[in-house]
């Protein structure tokens, strides 16, 4: 039991790095003049964009706006919810 709320706990933190790194994506896409061939730039872009595009293509732009980042996010924080709720049930305690 110990193992699985080990590799739950891992698996509740790379969620966190991940909406951090989304964050960063969609903090940086208000600035259309960066150059996102930059590698730095490019690898957060590989990292984000199949996961937006998921939800971009269930919510169309409203007036140039893409609430499909607001959805994901949403989405996100939930199953970090979730998974925070599993730990707390199976370590018989507080969530990580």
């Amino acid at each position: 039991m110990n193992i699985l709320v080990f590799l739950l706990q891992v698996l509740a933190q790379t969620l966190s790095i991940y909406l951090l790194v989304l964050l960063v994506r969609v903090l940086l896409s208000w600035f259309p003049n960066l150059d996102w061939s930059n590698p730095v730039l490019s690898s957060v872009s590989a990292i984000t964009d199949p996961y937006l595009n998921a939800f971009r293509g269930l919510i169309p732009p409203l007036g140039g706006i893409d609430l499909s980042a607001l959805v994901a996010f949403i989405a996100l924080q939930l199953a970090q919810s979730l998974l925070g709720a599993s730990i707390a049930t199976l370590s018989g305690g507080l969530p990580y």
